[in-house]
């Protein structure tokens, strides 16, 4: 039961889209209080469907590269509501090239966006998390993290830095009643797979045991079941979300 996510207060960053919205929304859906952040005003579409709903929404514009702006959001978490329980690491961007090929600026903007800005994120709800003694940080990392992909070099190495980042912080904060784990999806129905090829949509699907791509909610479950109470003894764990494409 997911009751005890009632009235937590849950940022959820990359909010507008896929994996993030579908986070968002199932948040909202077991009454978390949820600040959707993304870039512009992306958020606003996701924070209405939540408050349509009879949930508690607040959108937030946040460049997650941007540590002003994201002081800003926790302030704004804050004085809205008093506290953070929850902060979802979800915002992420791929810039996929050979790495031969791949610029130094391709580079770096991925493990900007996809791991600095975890760490910035982090860093700011921790002061809160630490007073209350209680929280969650959940980063979305990705099956290309644990097994690689061609291609993909920027992308895997700030997914996979996401689980070393993840398990040493889980060990700083331990003592204080915060948990910190990594949902590693695989290949999951969003915008960026509506890209592929049929060719390659077809090859990744075979490399998946369970037989389909997998959906935002499956990622939501995983990432809900290890916001609530139900996973207080889980911390420093990488949670696969992937169909069995890499055990």
């Amino acid at each position: 039961m997911l009751d005890n996510l009632r009235d937590r207060v849950a940022i959820v960053t990359g909010a507008s889209r896929g994996i993030g919205r579908g986070v968002a929304r199932r948040l909202g859906s077991v009454g978390a209080v949820v600040i959707a952040a993304a870039r512009d005003d992306h958020a606003n579409g996701v924070a209405k469907e939540i408050r349509a709903a009879g949930g508690q929404a607040l959108a937030v514009s946040v460049d997650v590269t941007d540590p002003e702006r994201i002081d800003h959001m926790v302030r704004l978490a804050r004085s809205e509501f008093g506290r953070v329980d929850v902060l979802v690491n979800n915002a992420g961007i791929v810039r996929d090239q050979l790495a031969l090929r791949l610029t130094p600026a391709d580079w770096d903007s991925v493990v900007e966006t996809n791991l600095t800005a975890a760490f910035t994120c982090a860093r700011a709800v921790l002061r809160q998390m630490l007073k209350q003694r209680s929280g969650r940080i959940i980063s979305l990392g990705s099956v290309v993290g644990q097994m690689g992909n061609a291609g993909q070099a920027n992308y895997a190495a700030s997914k996979a830095g996401l689980v070393g980042f993840s398990k040493a912080l889980a060990r700083e904060v331990a003592s204080r009643g915060i948990t910190v784990n990594v949902v590693a999806p695989g290949l999951i129905e969003t915008d960026m797979t509506a890209g592929l090829s049929e060719s390659a949509h077809d090859a990744m699907l075979s490399q998946i045991p369970l037989g389909r791509l997998g959906t935002p909610e499956d990622v939501a479950s995983a990432v809900c079941f290890l916001a609530s109470d139900e996973a207080s003894y889980i911390t420093g764990h990488v949670l696969a979300v992937n169909g069995g494409m890499y055990m």
